[in-house]
């Protein structure tokens, strides 16, 4: 049965793991996506102010994944100028952001490129504690290990880490030998250090994609999160699109906004993902059946026959989720140069918070436009196999 409700029914199991984990921050949570949900559903393009600000810190990164939208193979920000790849939000127009956003309490996510590149990430993460925001990171994990300590003192919420698999298929991906080590000493010395100082925070959530390079090892993957103290492994279906998907949405865009839509380009296949399907339902069976102190979740929690459509077939849509996007109303990503945008992969560019307020920018004429074209289609045609977001809400 589709959702109608704030909440997708697929995705409780999640939410309510998070509530045990975080009472405080579940409560603000449900809070800011109950209000954003109000006007989604009758304030005209108007929203309240969103559960979740995205700091795209930095584009650069210091690995190149093969399956990255970003740097990987077909990655847009590889044909990006020096200029733009230099470009990065300063902390003294964060700390000025965070303290607009004090009264509404978003939560701060800190995310790139790789954010630990940015020369201030420390800073902007001590800056959203002053302001008494709940702070997470999205990262590579490479350079933990020389944070460890400053990490736990800053107050850090959560760090989210991108793991593909043990080492030697993490490593193969990343494209870079020593990376799995390199984050599995990180999270031993963060474990210690929280241990020793009778700490749970930063909590450590991995967030894993499914490939055809790890479908067979998700168990390995569950015991790697088990072993560095983990709270919550996130193994996430792979996105990827057809050229025509590509081009027919960015024509769409093209005509409703006036500017292209590029970046979905990154996440282009040739062909379809070469993925054993019985061996990765056993994967999810074994895991659904393992005891363990690590919460396991699908994502998007998808039925059986919609799994083996989404892998075998380039039109997909969900029959299970209601098939309606939420998240203009709910987060905001503000990238290098200033500019905030609805998602991270549209160019669609409603202000800037080098020039005007977000909080002015947040219910402008652009961003009310932008979001009644949303509500007026669902979805753009990119998003049913390209968005993380999609299913969120």
């Amino acid at each position: 049965m589709k959702s109608i409700s704030i909440i997708p029914r697929k995705n409780l199991g999640r939410i309510i793991r998070k509530a045990i984990q975080d009472p405080i921050f579940a409560y603000n949570s449900f809070r800011r996506r109950f209000l954003s949900f109000l006007t989604y559903k009758f304030a005209d393009g108007y929203s309240a102010f969103p559960e979740t600000i995205s700091l795209f810190l930095t584009r650069r990164c210091n690995l190149k994944c093969g399956m990255c939208g970003q740097w990987g193979e077909r990655g847009v920000f590889r044909n990006y100028s020096p200029e733009v790849l230099k470009q990065q939000l300063e902390l003294p127009t964060i700390k000025k952001l965070l303290r607009e956003c004090k009264p509404y309490r978003p939560t701060i996510t800190l995310f790139g490129g790789e954010p630990m590149l940015h020369p201030d990430w420390l800073g902007i993460v001590r800056a959203a504690k002053e302001n008494g925001l709940r702070c997470n990171i999205v990262t590579n994990a490479v350079l933990l290990h020389q944070h460890v300590n400053e990490i736990v003192d800053s107050g850090l919420d959560e760090i989210i880490f991108s793991l593909d698999g043990p080492r030697e298929v993490h490593d193969s991906s990343r494209g870079v030998p020593g990376t799995f080590d390199r984050a599995m000493e990180g999270f031993e010395r963060l474990r210690q250090i929280k241990e020793q100082r009778g700490q749970q925070k930063p909590f450590v959530t991995i967030n894993t994609t499914i490939n055809q390079y790890n479908h067979h090892c998700l168990t390995e993957i569950a015991e790697i999160a088990e072993r560095i103290g983990a709270y919550h492994l996130n193994l996430h279906h792979l996105l990827f699109l057809s050229q025509g998907t590509c081009e027919r949405h960015d024509k769409f865009f093209r005509q409703r906004f006036g500017v292209p839509s590029p970046d979905w380009f990154g996440f282009v296949h040739d062909t379809l993902p070469a993925l054993d399907l019985e061996v990765l339902f056993r994967e999810m069976d074994k895991i659904r059946q393992r005891q363990s102190g690590v919460s396991v979740s699908f994502y998007p929690n998808f039925e059986e026959d919609e799994i083996r459509k989404y892998y075998t077939e380039w039109e997909f849509e969900s029959k299970s989720y209601a098939n309606r996007c939420l998240s203009p109303w709910m987060v905001a990503y503000i990238f290098p140069d200033g500019s905030v945008r609805p998602y991270h992969s549209m160019s669609y560019e409603p202000g800037n918070v080098l020039t005007e307020s977000f909080a002015k920018i947040w219910n402008n004429p652009q961003y009310r436009e932008y979001r009644r074209v949303v509500k007026e289609i669902g979805k753009f045609e990119v998003c049913s196999k390209g968005c993380t977001e999609l299913y969120r809400y």
